[in-house]
């Protein structure tokens, strides 16, 4: 079948791509710098002609201000129209583990915008929640960066590699339209302050952690299970120890990885 990506050029959107087309599907690529403007419509139409399943992985540019939520409020509404237009069968959307309990933020306040719109279209759809990606975590711990420590809160996440995303992404778009929303998180639960110790020190990078539950996540103070996954989520393989092993090799896991509880 013909499935369109948008959002193709992504850490998620490659992988989904790739995998999708190892599996025979034919994968109409789109992205800004691919020629397809989803906020002013520019290039949809030629993207969407002939779809059977449009996979939404796109974001936006900041995370910090309202022009998230003008980006996700115009793209979310130019592709369900191209969506409709084009008689898409199945509208598969990526969103964040713990939207609704996050709008206080500006950027979970826009997920939830475009997660409505999803489910006022009337459009068949699917919406997958993933918890923070392990490639992400270098910007997680920044928002508690301060001098040479970071004051960061230790409520709770279940990070996730981004390729088990893009592959249960590509399982979702061959089943049919669940019509709600479905969960992904890793296998291991961590404090954001605990993980950001394991990542500093498989970097050899010897600033101190400091833990502060004031320490604002994206302008929201978490509560401890505010980014955690529910109990039906779809658990990954992928651990942060094999992550960490492919990225930066046996020695630094050897050396710096302390599992939970040790």
């Amino acid at each position: 079948m013909k499935v369109t990506v948008v959002g193709a050029s992504g850490l998620i959107g490659t992988r989904l791509s790739e995998k999708l087309r190892r599996s025979g599907h034919d994968v109409a690529a789109a992205s800004l710098s691919l020629g397809v403007d989803t906020v002013t419509g520019k290039g949809l139409d030629v993207a969407m002609a002939g779809t059977e399943v449009v996979v939404d992985v796109t974001n936006a540019a900041s995370f910090g201000d309202s022009s998230a939520f003008d980006f996700f409020k115009a793209s979310t509404k130019n592709l369900l129209a191209a969506a409709a237009q084009a008689g898409v069968r199945h509208y598969l959307a990526l969103s964040v583990v713990g939207t609704p309990r996050l709008v206080e933020s500006d950027y979970f306040r826009a997920k939830m915008v475009q997660e409505n719109l999803i489910r006022a279209s009337g459009r068949p759809y699917t919406i997958l929640r993933s918890t923070q990606f392990y490639e992400f975590i270098n910007g997680l711990i920044d928002i508690g960066a301060e001098g040479n420590v970071f004051r960061l809160p230790s409520a709770f996440m279940r990070p996730v590699a981004a390729g088990d995303v893009a592959a249960f992404l590509a399982e979702l778009t061959a089943g049919a339209p669940s019509g709600d929303v479905v969960e992904i998180g890793g296998p291991e639960q961590f404090g954001i302050d605990e993980i950001a110790r394991i990542y500093l020190a498989a970097n050899e990078d010897e600033r101190q952690v400091i833990t502060d539950r004031s320490t604002s996540y994206f302008g929201v103070e978490l509560t401890d299970d505010a980014l955690m996954p529910g109990a039906g989520a779809y658990v990954a393989r992928q651990t942060l120890s094999d992550w960490l092993y492919q990225l930066m090799g046996e020695e630094a896991v050897r050396l710096f990885f302390r599992p939970v509880g040790d």
